[in-house]
């Protein structure tokens, strides 16, 4: 892990445990398994919702958009500003109003998986494995 997701580990102390998992070249911030911000190139991004986007958006700050090249943003995690993180009890204030849109979001909607097209036209979850029930093969 790096010096400033120990940096944020430390400031967020306050919300009680939460756990730091790797993923996706970042890190996701996980309380009691609840998914709640995330930490992307050195900036701590966190869960907003109606009660507390104001927060974020009063200061001029936008969503998370991970890469630069492509229209994906991430409209619900917005960066913490500085001044916020330097104050453990600040940051610990915005983290719990993270907590709590997280919480109103509910878990995650199951995505649909789109399946490749094999040579032989029909399709499957991954090459090499049965065709689900209903595909036509040839």
């Amino acid at each position: 892990m790096s010096d400033f997701v120990d940096y944020v580990r430390d400031q967020l102390r306050g919300i009680g445990p939460f756990t730091v998992r790797a993923m996706f070249g970042g890190h996701g911030l996980y309380w009691h398994g609840l998914f709640f911000g995330l930490i992307a190139a050195d900036t701590l991004y966190l869960r907003t919702d109606a009660r507390n986007r104001d927060d974020y958006t009063g200061r001029g700050l936008a969503p998370f958009k991970p890469w630069e090249d492509r229209s994906v943003t991430l409209k619900a995690y917005y960066p913490v500003p500085e001044d916020v993180l330097e104050d453990p009890d600040t940051a610990g204030a915005w983290a719990r109003a993270a907590l709590d849109a997280a919480q109103a979001a509910g878990p995650p909607k199951p995505t649909a998986r789109r399946s490749a097209p094999r040579e032989d036209g029909a399709t499957a979850s991954r090459r090499g494995r049965t065709p689900r029930p209903g595909t036509r093969t040839r």
